[in-house]
């Protein structure tokens, strides 16, 4: 393999991980302050996707149907906290778990009724050649992608840091018990958190449909792989989600030009084994981290 194919493979990689990343980003989120795996977030990323593409085809502006659509997403998720998860909320893992997962379901089958069973495409944000880089060419859509990846990990930062929600959601996430205690409304942190985590998702939908076609069952594969990517930052900060999703996006790259592309999702879970088995607090969590 020459030098530019290496190149390709890890931008490529790095790509597909800061989608990872964002995903990985919302599951630790909603983890942390609400207390469940939410396996619907994939289906946040289709919520998003599918309406973009539904709006764009209705004859909406590519960029006002894409800001509609991430808010769609942020109003779904609220929307399952509300009705779906709050009432639940002092039952137990297992159960809340499973509500994710019936959840999933259920968007699946309401995006297949609304939007039907074909798939629907969106127009690329930017169009032309690939573009030579570093030896390698690559297409510029990937630099949008790369672009709004950055984008939105700069404002989440800047969010958590900079803003007294931002201050107050991370606490609730360190310590729910001690936010009620200081005044912070853990209840309001669960919505706020579920949805955020939709809207993360729902920025992965809009970015990666003009280049795979939107369909009601897109978001199960890539919302497990976030997941993988959260385990492997340890489920417990967000910097680890970054890194786990980055990881995992280099890993997958490599591992499909270096050996098959046949192996590329296989490449996640065989990840997600090992870590679970030999390091279940995560490759980059604390030893203290909870166990997954």
């Amino acid at each position: 393999m020459s030098g530019a194919d290496l190149i390709q493979l890890i931008v490529s990689g790095l790509t597909v991980g800061g989608f990872y990343a964002l995903i990985s980003v919302g599951f630790v989120t909603i983890y942390n302050v609400n207390g469940v795996i939410n396996f619907a977030q994939g289906e946040f990323v289709m919520v998003g996707a599918m309406s973009a593409a539904s709006l764009v085809s209705a004859g909406c502006p590519l960029w006002l149907a894409c800001i509609v659509a991430i808010l769609v997403a942020a109003v779904v998720g609220a929307i399952v906290q509300k009705i779906a998860l709050h009432p639940a909320r002092f039952s137990s893992e297992v159960v809340l778990i499973i509500i994710t997962i019936g959840i999933s379901t259920a968007l699946r089958g309401i995006a297949q009724i609304t939007f039907g069973s074909n798939p629907l495409t969106l127009p690329a944000f930017l169009s032309g050649e690939p573009v030579h880089f570093l030896g390698a060419y690559v297409p510029r859509q990937d630099f949008f992608i790369a672009g709004i990846t950055l984008v939105s990990m700069v404002l989440l930062y800047l969010f958590f840091e900079k803003t007294m929600t931002g201050s107050a959601l991370r606490a609730c996430m360190m310590n729910r018990e001690v936010s009620r205690l200081v005044g912070i409304s853990p209840n309001r942190m669960a919505l706020l958190a579920f949805g955020l985590g939709a809207a993360l998702a729902g920025i992965v939908g809009v970015a990666i449909a003009p280049v795979s076609l939107a369909t009601y069952d897109m978001g199960m594969m890539i919302g497990l792989k976030g997941f993988v990517a959260a385990t492997i930052g340890g489920l417990v900060n967000i910097p680890g989600a970054v890194i786990g999703g980055l990881l995992l996006g280099l890993a997958e790259s490599l591992g499909a030009g270096l050996i098959s592309s046949g192996y590329k999702d296989a490449i996640a879970f065989l990840i997600l084994l090992l870590v679970l088995v030999f390091r279940p607090q995560g490759i980059v969590g604390a030893k203290s981290g909870k166990r997954v």
